[in-house]
């Protein structure tokens, strides 16, 4: 096995579940109800990844309700502000 840099067995259930180890799901940053994806190579290697998050998901993390909409200039500003630019 090539570039392997450390390997962890675990024991498949009889209906098919097993334990992620802790060392690799810290490496993983996985944390209970995470999803992952299991990925099949062409040469028939499975990896396991984290499951990409759909950015609709993030919408309730990104939206601030505390906050009022800027306008078109005032984002035009900060932006020249940030730029170095002058206004």
């Amino acid at each position: 096995m090539e570039n392997l840099v450390e390997m962890f067995t675990t024991e498949v259930s009889s209906d098919g579940q097993t334990p992620i180890p802790e060392d690799v799901r810290e490496l993983l940053n996985l944390h209970p109800g995470d999803r992952v994806e299991f990925v099949i190579s062409e040469d028939g290697k499975v990896y396991l990844q984290p499951a990409k998050i759909d950015v609709r998901q993030l919408s309730a993390m990104l939206y601030k309700p505390e906050r009022k909409p800027l306008s078109i200039e005032k984002m035009d500003e900060a932006i020249a502000r940030c730029a170095g630019e002058s206004s």
